[in-house]
């Protein structure tokens, strides 16, 4: 991402944040800022759960995909 890239999407954010009014969505974003944490989020996974996220990055890298639509559709029609 470019400096006016980074930039933009922070005027943005800011814009976006002026016109919340939902605080639940103020209360998520202020834990996102309060959160001090020295490792990635990643690091603090199990092994099986890294492992079923590298799964699912392989079928999306392989075209291994369903649209939202049609995984709606196979979840209420079975």
């Amino acid at each position: 991402m470019s400096v006016a890239e980074i930039k933009e999407t922070k005027s943005n954010l800011i814009a976006w944040i002026e016109q919340l009014s939902d605080s639940n969505m103020l209360t998520v974003l202020d834990s996102i800022r309060n959160t001090k944490s020295e490792n990635d989020w990643f690091d603090n996974l199990s092994a099986s759960q890294k492992q079923h996220i590298s799964e699912g990055i392989d079928d999306a890298e392989n075209g291994r995909v369903v649209t939202s639509e049609k995984f709606w559709h196979n979840l209420k029609n079975g």
